[in-house]
């Protein structure tokens, strides 16, 4: 089963509530995703624990309802 964009964005904002969250269908079949997220909570953190804490708000999510995801993200400017 397919995920919504808006789920994904709601699973990620309601963990980091700060965060600005783009989401792009990458080929319009619901399963491959890409998703630019911004938040002051990846200050001073590497880019490995940033993805991190953006796969735990999934809650494993990862490999089922979600197939795919292409992630970067970045601190406010």
């Amino acid at each position: 089963m397919a995920m919504a964009a808006a789920d994904i964005e709601a699973l990620i904002c309601g963990a980091l509530p700060d965060a600005a969250v783009t989401i792009t269908d990458l080929r319009g079949d619901g399963d491959h995703y890409a998703a630019h997220v911004v938040s002051a909570a990846f200050a001073g953190k590497p880019r490995v624990a940033q993805h991190k804490l953006v796969y735990a708000a999934l809650g494993g999510r990862m490999g089922g309802e979600l197939h795919a995801l292409q992630l970067t993200t970045a601190v406010p400017t």
